[in-house]
């Protein structure tokens, strides 16, 4: 099927990353993508996006299962609903003739995992999926050192994902994410990014996998003294508690929405966030609940351990506790280092017995919003493909490619709920 500039897309799914990320940028990017369809079962967010996108009534639909129904109306699917729905939406859309950009998980079992591949073959489609971090230009600097050799060989790389305390406490107490049984495990929810960049980096697949992690203080037992129930009834410890609600989303200087943030976390509690509409969600829904008395039960800290097929050795810790979210990384090689921080857009090349380079990754981009400008650089890749080159670029994060940081999450909660066995990668890709 060949295709032109714009490129039409159906987006199921418009919550933060299908209305604020992918949405908007078709205003960034008109001449390359334009929005036909959308599906979402929040009315006020479907004629939010018709309206702002001119979407036509008759192409607004509650459901994804409604719109895949239907013959094909546009050229590719952005499917940007719940982990568990994944596997549902995309085999609809990948049926009904749509090419896919996927939100990652692709999936949360190994079976839908290959569910979807099969189902992709079968109907000739491509899937891209959502691993928006090779596409920062922080990464970008770190992989091509890699390539020209300024460190050597690689002989080891340490990653550790900062997942921020009030963000923990935001999408893995209190919110979507908080479940394995609702959502999926924490490691394949949040961290299949950090996996993915790790095989990116290393040229490599993995070849075994070790992995320790427990959920160690979000629990009823570590409550302080005088905890209510809810952040907003009379809690005795309100007032020397980082993870008070009312500390999140209404005064924290970054977060809050008496600060004027009215986005992404504030955006997720009310449709229009005020201070009487955030006060109102924090009363009554899930986010004012105290973080010791929720129903949540993936981890907030785990390290994976990995051997490459070639030896090299990576090393992925998750924590929730941490003043600040971000990624820290450093590459070990026989013939120097690296040291980046994403949060600082600092990466730090140092040959042995050389002199050091510092790169200030802001200096390469004017627009670092979204992952690191990775969000807005995947999806013009993406339109790249299907509007003019119909070709897959070296980088992009095609099924085959993504899969393989879900082969190495599944390898390494088997493994940590073992006790940390090792887990060879070969039995998981075999089924």
């Amino acid at each position: 099927m060949k295709m032109q500039y714009p490129v039409t897309v159906a987006i199921c799914g418009l919550g933060n990353r299908g209305r604020e990320t992918y949405a908007r940028l078709a205003s960034v990017l008109p001449e390359r993508m334009r929005i036909a369809a959308v599906a979402e079962p929040i009315e006020e967010k479907r004629e939010e996006v018709r309206l702002a996108y001119g979407v036509p009534q008759e192409m607004c639909f509650e459901t994804g299962e409604e719109m895949f129904a239907r013959e094909r109306l546009a050229d590719v699917a952005f499917i940007c609903t719940q982990d568990r729905q994944h596997v549902g939406h995309a085999v609809a859309a990948l049926r009904a003739g749509y090419h896919l950009l996927l939100e990652k998980p692709i999936a949360v079992t190994m079976e839908d995992v290959r569910l979807i591949e099969r189902t992709a073959r079968e109907m000739n489609r491509s899937v891209v999926v959502c691993h928006v971090l090779r596409y920062a230009p922080f990464f970008e600097v770190i992989r091509s050192a890699i390539e020209r050799g300024d460190v050597g060989d690689v002989v080891c790389i340490q990653a550790l994902e900062h997942v921020g305390y009030w963000h923990q406490a935001h999408s893995f107490v209190r919110g979507n994410w908080r479940s394995e049984e609702e959502s999926t495990f924490m490691l394949l929810a949040k961290c299949c990014h950090d996996l993915d960049y790790l095989v990116w980096l290393s040229g490599q697949r993995c070849a075994r996998v070790s992995s320790f992690g427990s959920l160690r203080h979000f629990r009823a037992e570590c409550a302080p003294a005088g905890a209510a129930a809810r952040c907003t009834a009379g809690c005795a410890a309100k007032e020397s508690c980082p993870y008070d609600a009312e500390k999140i989303y209404l005064t924290n200087a970054k977060t809050g929405v008496l600060a004027g943030n009215t986005g992404w976390p504030c955006s997720i509690l009310a449709q229009q966030p005020t201070e009487a509409s955030i006060r109102e969600a924090l009363e009554t829904g899930p986010y004012g609940r105290c973080v010791y008395a929720c129903d949540n039960d993936v981890v907030d800290s785990q390290i994976v351990n990995m051997e490459m097929e070639n030896g090299t050795l990576c090393q992925l810790m998750m924590t929730a506790f941490s003043a600040h979210g971000g990624r820290t990384i450093r590459v070990m090689g026989t013939m120097g280092s690296i040291e980046a921080d994403m949060e600082e857009n600092t990466v730090r090349i140092m040959p042995f017995g050389g002199e050091a380079q510092e790169i200030d990754v802001r200096k390469l981009s004017a627009d670092l919003a979204g992952h690191g400008g990775g969000d807005g650089r995947l999806i013009a890749e993406l339109l790249e493909m299907h509007g003019r080159t119909g070709q897959p670029t070296a980088r992009m994060t095609t099924l085959e490619a993504s899969a393989e940081s879900h082969y190495i999450a599944f390898a390494a909660e088997r493994s940590r709920k073992n006790g940390g066995m090792a887990v060879e990668l070969s039995d998981v890709r075999e089924g």
